[in-house]
């Protein structure tokens, strides 16, 4: 059997992997509900003290919904070899506020480069409140023990280990 026929299995992520693997790639998809359905946008982000940062237009939907009192979004991104069938996913729930300090709001209009034209000069903090995250492993690969029933997720606050 091949490597890339070999069985795999979802081996469960620590808050800090989780925020880690985030932060190691440039781009993931937000979830918001718009016009009272669901909507998923591709953006590019980084991760700033443990919360996800974005840029957005004036204009766009997540920016119309983005709030002082926050709206609850979902945030995914993934790195998943479709050849070898390992990688792994993240997924954030939180609050999505709009950043209105023109420090911060300067700060991260040099943080984040947007990959699509136009005058990107809205900023979008998610803060996490639940962390979900797996790792998709060869099944004879060293690694925590396998995940058995629902998602891995951490609570805000919770360690590693714990």
């Amino acid at each position: 059997m091949t490597d890339t026929m070999m069985a795999r299995r979802l081996r469960e992520l620590s808050r800090q992997e989780c925020l880690r693997l985030l932060g190691s790639v440039p781009m993931g998809r937000i979830v918001f509900t718009h016009q009272a359905l669901p909507a998923i946008r591709p953006v590019n982000h980084i991760v700033d003290s443990g919360d996800i940062v974005i840029r957005s237009h004036r204009a766009a939907a997540i920016t119309a919904v983005a709030t002082r009192s926050g709206v609850v979004v979902a945030y995914e991104a993934d790195m998943i070899d479709p050849i070898e069938q390992v990688g792994w996913s993240v997924i954030v729930t939180g609050r999505a506020y709009k950043v209105e300090d023109p420090a911060d709001v300067a700060r991260f209009m040099e943080l984040i480069h947007p990959w699509v034209s136009g005058d990107m000069d809205q900023v979008i903090r998610v803060s996490p409140e639940i962390i979900t995250g797996f790792e998709l492993v060869a099944d004879g690969s060293p690694a925590a023990p396998e995940m058995t029933s629902g998602d891995a997720h951490t609570e805000p606050g919770a360690h590693a280990g714990s």
